[in-house]
């Protein structure tokens, strides 16, 4: 008989069968979009100001790009913060948030396991 563990060895798969991490994939999209969004806010915050200038001076055409730039602005500004948010989801900074689809994934065994 043969003396011994019946699940000697190592535990971890070898690094060629080890599937490559997607977690860094979705942090440089992530990143990217977030960069994108607030320079798109910055100019868009600085083209409201501008334009409130010019609506100043008498150019009756300017309320109008005026008013699109902060409605813009403000767009930018609230998918900067929800795609860095996200961001910190996906780096571990931040837990998702309960009842979410992340956390809510269903338990290894189904329902009968988890109770």
């Amino acid at each position: 008989m043969t003396s011994g563990a019946k699940h000697a060895g190592s535990r971890k798969a070898p690094r060629s069968a080890r599937p490559p991490r997607s977690a860094d994939r979705h942090v440089a999209i992530y990143a990217v979009g977030v960069t994108f969004a607030v320079v798109a806010w910055g100019y868009l915050v600085w083209a409201a100001i501008d334009f409130g200038a010019t609506a100043r001076s008498g150019n009756n055409a300017a309320w109008l790009f005026l008013v699109l730039a902060c409605v813009g602005a403000a767009s930018c500004l609230f998918a900067g913060l929800m795609l860095g948010v996200r961001l910190l989801t996906v780096v571990g900074i931040v837990n998702p948030p309960a009842g979410s689809p992340e956390e809510s994934a269903r338990p290894a065994g189904g329902r009968r396991a988890a109770r």
